[in-house]
């Protein structure tokens, strides 16, 4: 193989990876517009709510696959990364939690 078949092969795969990039980018625009458009439908808040949860996680899970290239990384790094996902996950649940709505509501005054 000439050095001149193997650079336009090189530039070849480039361009595929910028389409893929463009195309994803486009589906992440498309996923943002349905969200907005989603919130004034009228439906059941927890429908609307689950949806756009969902649509979060798709959104979530391209951009971690493949803007931060996790596609093409060793397994090993993914698992770290999802394992920091989910200590993050516990920590702000359990925030929440604690600090609640129901716990900032002040405590009324004993008196004798």
């Amino acid at each position: 193989m000439s050095t001149h078949t193997a650079t336009a092969d090189h530039h070849g795969s480039d361009e595929n990876k910028f389409q893929i990039y463009v195309q994803i980018a486009m589906l992440l625009a498309v996923i943002t517009g349905v969200e907005i458009v989603g919130i004034f439908l009228p439906f059941a808040t927890w429908l609307i709510v689950t949806g756009l949860v969902l649509l979060s996680v798709v959104k979530f899970m391209y951009v971690i696959f493949f803007f931060m290239h996790l596609r093409w990384d060793k397994p090993f790094c993914t698992i770290l990364f999802f394992i920091g996902l989910v200590l993050a996950s516990g920590t702000t649940w359990a925030l929440l939690e604690i600090f609640g709505a129901q716990d900032s509501i002040p405590l009324t005054s004993i008196t004798s």
